[in-house]
């Protein structure tokens, strides 16, 4: 990722959802005008701050979102992964699609290859940094994922955005109701019978 004013450009077409996510935009924003290095290059951690991409698969027929139990952190998430120097977050979120799920990442029509979500989360573990996370939504259903990396994760499990509030939060990502909270509200402005 080497244009930092077409990333600040894409940053700017997402409407935040609350407070917390603007000031996440915010320090997104300069963060990569600051011209720190974006990638990272030495894990887990090197450098503290680094870009991720999340993939969001979704399934608006039964408002469900595909979450992994990831082996590393022990939390469960959407797939997804470190943006590579060279990758734009989207195409990040191709490749990580292919290498965790083996399917096609087709971009959900609600915001296309566009990222639906930015936070800014200091990672658990023995060796914490920050995450810059654009979380990118693609469809998919329970039939179209018939297998993953099993050395990324343990179990998939498919979950009703409307339960994503009662996750515990020392099992999941911190943002992640408030994810589903803006996918659920994008879906119904999209497909009002929902």
């Amino acid at each position: 990722m080497d244009d930092r004013d077409a990333l600040i450009e894409l940053l700017d077409t997402l409407e935040p959802w609350d407070d917390k996510e603007a000031d996440h935009l915010a320090f997104s924003r300069n963060w990569i005008a600051s011209g720190a290095q974006l990638c990272r290059t030495e894990p887990p951690d090197n450098p503290a701050v680094h870009l991720v991409s999340y993939v969001a698969p979704f399934d608006q027929d039964s408002g469900r979102l595909l979450l992994a139990a990831h082996r590393k952190s022990g939390l469960w998430l959407p797939p997804g992964g470190h943006v590579e120097p060279g990758e734009t977050p989207w195409q990040a979120a191709v490749r990580e699609t292919a290498e965790e799920l083996g399917i096609v990442a087709t971009p959900w029509p609600g915001c296309g290859t566009t990222p639906l979500f930015v936070t800014v989360t200091l990672t658990r573990g023995h060796v914490p940094h920050t995450d810059v996370s654009l979380w990118h939504v693609i469809t998919a259903t329970p039939d179209d994922i018939v297998g993953f990396d099993e050395r990324e994760f343990d179990s998939l499990r498919w979950i009703r955005l409307s339960d994503a509030r009662t996750e515990p939060a020392d099992t999941t990502d911190p943002h992640l109701s408030r994810f589903a909270e803006k996918l659920s509200d994008r879906a119904e402005r999209r497909c009002p019978q929902l």
